[in-house]
């Protein structure tokens, strides 16, 4: 049972997360401006790659990338565990708070509302910084290479969303939105 439970604790919370995102993604308001599909092909592919990265079983003669960056240990495997269910749960209250304001594609919604409150508060940007923090979880879980190879795919192209994310929301918020960026990080709370 314990060897059934390693296997299986972090993919159960990242599909648990994945079901959740997808029902609350029925309620959202309508689109008024919506990025390009290339545009959003440019984020989407290299998240697919790093959930592939991620998610294959360990290949036993796979190259580099499975080799251990880290040694197998329980410690190390719950710590992962819970920067996994952390971030998983910190994107999640922040999908929450967004509300009917929420897309998985940079847009801007009929009526959109600039929220700066509960997650908000901390970072601009809290759904990619839960994600994050459950990449840097998973990627120590499973202690191989392509887990960090996985979170630098995922930092870039969050960061390449982020950036359009914040010239859409500039040129609709104006000085509101640059006086809540001035005060609040973008992903790191007090850093970045």
């Amino acid at each position: 049972m314990p060897h059934l439970l390693y296997r299986l604790l972090v993919p159960v919370l990242w599909l648990a997360w994945l079901v959740y995102w997808r029902i609350s993604a029925a309620d959202v308001k309508p689109t008024e401006r919506r990025e390009s599909p290339g545009s959003r092909a440019i984020h989407v592919v290299p998240l697919l790659l790093a959930g592939v990265l991620l998610g294959v079983p360990p290949l036993p003669n796979g190259g580099w990338l499975f080799e251990r960056f880290i040694p197998r240990s329980a410690v190390g495997f719950w710590i992962g565990v819970l920067l996994t269910a952390a971030g998983l749960g910190f994107s999640s209250w922040a999908r929450t708070h967004l509300g009917r304001n929420w897309s998985g594609t940079v847009t801007v919604k009929h009526d959109h509302e600039l929220i700066q409150s509960g997650p908000y508060r901390l970072v601009r940007h809290p759904i990619y910084s839960g994600i994050l923090l459950a990449i840097i979880g998973t990627a120590l879980v499973r202690g191989q290479w392509r887990g960090l190879v996985a979170l630098a795919i995922v930092m870039a192209a969050l960061w390449r969303k982020l950036r359009l994310e914040e010239r859409w929301m500039s040129e609709r918020f104006g000085e509101q939105y640059l006086r809540y960026r001035a005060r609040t990080a973008a992903v790191i709370p007090f850093l970045l």
